[in-house]
């Protein structure tokens, strides 16, 4: 045994030799050492194999190595060959011992080449990048400046033609690249662009040239980061463009991917593009799964898409983002060895992302391991360091929040000591400076109010003011009208869509309103413009909902007030309407009307079908999974965008989706005059809107506060009824509702000649939306209710109305009605009235629909209830109602087999329905904390299609619905006298209904119905 081993490592050998014998024979043309053609064939069939396996390129030049003298001559060009292979099998492997041995071959290899050797300068690039190579691995300096060294000498001894010029002018402009990263000396920079731009112009149409254009994209990006001009940025963006579309297939084409989306990334942060965020996040993407999980940079594609979400996140508030961004750090971070020189990057890049996660959730551990990760990469980065100060700054951030959590002074005292720090570091002309300003100022100011040292007050004036002079401010600056002279500018921006712009607005025009500013007008219509910008680049997801709610607050009504105020009516109409139902305004969009775009011209067809597709996607993305569904999101945003971009262009759709105005608006008020009540912290007002007047003015004599703690009394009395110690407080109530809101809206009524017995629409906002309107009224013999006057309905919004007004079906012949009732649902108690309440409704109708179908009990299921509503027109719907004033979305009809909610409705898409009558509890209570959005059971079959909707405001008796359903019926049928169904007297009816049982049943079950829609 011990003989056969020299024996098989003797034959292995000459086998090898024999294969590299065939190999210099092909070269050389000396064909006559073989047989045969077919002896070639074959040998070469076993080479091309061999050589295909990097591993034995380098076992096959080891050999080469092994049977060459010291002084054969041709010693040096296989100790350069081997080193090559080596530097190959370790950018595929990532094997650090490889890329060691490559260098010391390089050495070797170059002590052989004289200065006039004619390899050289060949010799002095190959080794040059091997230990450029070792610098991105371990970050030595020295290899780098020794890297540095080595290009200039070997592009020193390559002539003008020399036909690698080009590639030694590239290599050294990226050597430069990367000192520049880690000294931030500019010269270096600039040094290297001049060179990459030789290195393009050498190189017209060469296998180089994406590679090039790729790296001189680079240096404009690096750039642009430290001197803020946007066109090297532009430039680069195009430049990574050309690079790519010369790599369909390239192996570099991971690497080209990434870096244009780092370019697109910077380019939105700078304008607020989200399509430049959207395709950046879609490239990195390609360029992961075009790395494969040893690729040498794949660390740096896990970050950078990681980066591009957590901004995604900051501008769209998904937080599935924000934590697919941290896993993708740690992956990140998990493939970098502490002597990466990216590690500090990816160290600070998660840290960040665990401070948003921190701010959303407030869970402190995350803002503890950030800062110890803020500090481990402080600790890896060298004083000059490019990045530093973003690091100091971002760690100071987080102290600062830890000191707002804690109290913590010593937090604080640090956070100023790093923010000086990275002040000191960064940039006068870089493109967060005035961030970095605008933070050190809130840490001087806080520590102002904990210790009243008037110099810390002092300087965080001065830092403010240099933040204001750098971009528009978010506080009010002591100086008034430098500070107002700065918001102006918010005014201008093209593209706002971000959390920040819009906060920057908001604040504003709450500033110009406390000062009484002659701005405060512009403010507002301007932070409602963002609002819509904003909510425009939302899916019509209710993970969204918390982002819009956040976003509207208060906005839209006090933007109300202050129109008022200016005796600005009609702009008062069109701002309140544009930031109310923000949620339902969106999903309506996906719902658009397009016959007149479908016969508009040659493309209109086109358009129109493409709009139709892309929103039957939005419908369907309602509610799915973020994570799963994020990217598609983003690419159904951007040809969402497209589409809508291209529609604007055609003659007459110019205000295609925008928000209406008011010629528009004031159609609500076609068949009878809309009041909207507006809320305001500034104060409460009335407006009557008809439809071909001016609007009426009408100041009401309360505030919100008194509002509030009234609707507050209402809700807890409520609570309370069927107890008959509660009717008078109930009377009590309604004489004050009538008092203070709704007399004078009648008077002013009177005034404008409506008619008694017309109809009046109640357009409510904020905590007015939780009264009963409808049934205000002295409550006196001799004078009359509300009721006794004119008959109400409501309407969250101007344009809900004019919606269902203009949803007439096409074919008006048949009516297909089904009533669906559930006395045993799932959870809650039984209800013994249900099957004699569907029975009297099918008593009435039968006789007058086309066909009449009845779900009850086991029949009366979720998913019963949809497919049903897929084939009828109208809906009698009795069962419990549950609300969620929390989780509007979760309010539902209480089914056999569990809960039908407002998402499953939302996601419905029911042909031409045209009533529903809920008789169920609570349908029309919505959301606690905003209820100008209106996210109630009743809304939600509004907004699904339902032209006319009766709902509830609280509990309802079901032995007394069953006596109003009956009624209503046999009023409907009547009402019209064709002997058919019309939804536009459903209100009529309702009002004659309850009229003609009078005080049969309780006050609050004479009020607890309501008409919503035409």
């Amino acid at each position: 045994m011990e003989e056969h081993g020299p024996v098989r490592r003797r034959l292995r050998i000459e086998r090898r030799n024999r294969m590299i014998c065939v190999w210099q024979s092909v070269v050389f043309g000396v064909l006559v050492r073989f047989s045969s053609l077919k002896t070639l064939h074959t040998e070469m069939v076993e080479l091309s194999s061999f050589l295909a396996n990097p591993a034995n390129d380098v076992e096959s030049y080891r050999v080469a190595l092994e049977l060459s003298s010291s002084s054969d001559s041709n010693r040096s060009k296989i100790l350069n060959n081997l080193a090559m292979c080596l530097q190959n099998r370790f950018k595929q492997r990532g094997i650090i011992s490889d890329l060691d041995e490559a260098i010391e071959l390089h050495r070797a290899a170059l002590e052989l080449s004289p200065p006039s050797h004619s390899n050289r300068s060949m010799f002095l690039n190959n080794l040059a990048m091997c230990l450029q190579n070792r610098f991105e691995q371990r970050g030595i300096m020295s290899d780098l400046d020794e890297a540095i060294e080595l290009h200039r000498a070997a592009l020193e001894l390559s002539s003008p033609s020399h036909s690698n010029r080009s590639s030694f002018l590239n290599n050294l402009a990226v050597c430069l690249q990367h000192r520049f990263e880690q000294r931030g000396i500019i010269s270096d920079l600039d040094e290297a662009i001049e060179l990459h731009r030789a290195a393009l112009e050498l190189s017209p149409s060469d296998s180089n040239r994406s590679r090039f254009l790729n790296n001189l994209a680079m240096c404009l990006q690096n750039r642009f980061k430290q001197r803020g001009i946007m066109s090297d940025l532009d430039e680069a963006i195009e430049l990574h463009r050309a690079a790519l579309e010369l790599s369909p297939s390239d192996s570099n084409r991971s690497r080209f991917l990434n870096n244009l989306a780092m370019c697109l990334q910077h380019r939105f942060e700078q304008r607020g593009i989200m399509s430049d965020l959207d395709e950046a996040i879609e490239l990195y993407r390609a360029a992961l799964e075009l790395s494969s999980p040893s690729h040498s940079n794949r660390s740096i594609f896990l970050n950078n898409l990681a980066t591009c979400l957590q901004n995604g996140f900051e501008q769209r508030g998904i937080m599935s983002d924000l934590d697919e961004a941290i896993e993708l750090h740690r992956a990140a971070l998990e493939l970098s060895p502490p002597s990466h020189s990216n590690r500090s990057l990816f160290l600070n890049s998660l840290a960040g992302s665990l401070r948003g996660r921190f701010e959303q959730r407030g869970i402190m551990s995350d803002l503890d391991e950030a800062i110890e990760l803020y500090r481990a990469a402080l600790e890896l980065s060298s004083p000059s360091h490019s990045n530093r100060f973003i690091f100091l700054s971002s760690l100071a951030t987080c102290f600062q929040n830890r000191f707002k959590r804690r109290g913590i002074m010593s937090d604080l005292d640090e956070a100023i000591e790093l923010h000086r720090a990275a002040l000191e570091l960064s940039p006068p002309s870089h493109s967060k400076r005035s961030l970095f300003l605008n933070n050190f100022a809130t840490c001087l100011q806080n520590r102002f109010k904990q210790r009243g040292i008037m110099s810390d007050l002092d300087e965080a004036i001065e830092l403010h003011r240099a933040a204001l002079e750098l971009s528009p401010p978010r506080g009010v600056h002591p100086d008034l009208d430098e500070a107002f002279s700065l918001y102006l500018g918010l005014s201008h921006l093209l593209h706002a869509a971000s959390r920040t712009d819009l906060r920057a607005a908001k604040s504003w025009a709450v500033s110009a309103h406390i000062h009484n500013h002659s701005s405060a007008l512009l403010a507002y219509k301007t932070a409602l413009k963002f609002l819509d910008r904003r909510v425009a680049l939302l899916s019509s997801s209710s993970h969204h909902f918390n982002v819009i709610r956040e976003a509207v607050s208060s906005l839209a009504t006090d933007a109300f007030l202050c129109s008022v105020r200016h005796g600005a009516l009609t702009t008062a109409v069109e701002l309140v309407e544009q930031g109310r139902a923000v949620f339902w305004t969106q999903l309506a969009r996906f719902s658009t009307p397009l016959d007149e775009l479908s016969v508009s011209g040659d493309n209109g067809p086109t358009l129109a079908a493409e709009f139709k597709r892309l929103s039957f996607r939005f419908r369907n993305a309602f509610d799915q999974s973020t994570e799963d569904k994020s990217p598609q999101i983003r690419q159904l945003t951007m040809e969402w965008d497209d589409v809508v971009s291209r529609i604007r262009m055609l003659h007459g759709f110019s205000r295609f989706l925008l928000p209406p105005l008011f010629p528009d608006l004031r159609k609500a008020a076609e068949d009878g005059p809309v009041i909207i009540l507006n809320a305001s912290q500034y104060g409460c007002d009335a407006l009557i809107i008809h439809s071909t007047e001016d609007p009426v003015h009408v100041s009401l004599d309360t505030t919100q506060a008194e509002l509030s703690e009234f609707s507050s009394e209402f809700q807890s009395l409520t609570e309370q009824f069927g107890s008959c110690d509660r009717q008078h407080k109930l009377v009590s109530i309604l004489r004050k509702l009538w008092n203070d809101i709704v007399d004078p809206v009648i008077q002013a009524l009177r005034e404008s000649n409506i008619r008694p017995g017309s109809r009046i629409w109640w357009c409510p906002t904020a905590e007015f939306t939780l009264l009963p309107l409808h049934a205000a009224g002295p409550y006196e013999k001799h004078k009359d209710n509300l009721s006794h006057i004119y008959i109400s309905s409501y309407t969250p919004t101007l344009a809900t109305l004019i919606r269902a007004r203009r949803q007439v079906s096409p074919d008006v012949s048949p009516q297909h009605f089904v009533a669906i009732g559930q006395a045993n649902p799932d959870k809650g108690r039984e209800l013994k009235c249900i099957s004699p309440e569907l029975a009297a409704v099918a008593k009435r109708l039968q006789p007058v629909v086309l066909s009449f179908t009845s779900l009850e009990d086991s029949d009366a299921t979720v998913q019963g209830a949809l497919d049903a509503l897929n084939h009828n027109q109208w809906l009698h719907l009795a069962c419990h109602g549950v609300p969620n004033r929390t989780q509007p979305f979760e309010s539902s009809f209480a089914m056999r087999d569990g809960p039908l909610m407002i998402r499953d409705i939302i996601r419905s898409n029911w042909q031409n329905p045209e009533f529903a009558f809920l008789s169920a509890c609570h349908t029309t209570v919505g959301d606690e904390k905003s209820p100008d959005e209106s996210i109630h059971l009743a809304a939600a079959m509004q907004f699904s299609g339902f032209r006319s909707v009766i709902g509830s405001m609280w509990s309802v008796d079901d032995k007394v619905a069953r006596r109003v359903v009956s009624a209503f019926y046999r009023n409907l049928i009547q009402v019209n006298g064709s002997g058919r169904l019309d939804c536009t007297h459903a209100a009529v009816a309702l009002h004659k209904a309850l009229r003609s049982l009078g005080n049969k049943i309780p006050l609050e079950q004479q009020i607890v119905f309501v008409h919503i829609g035409v």
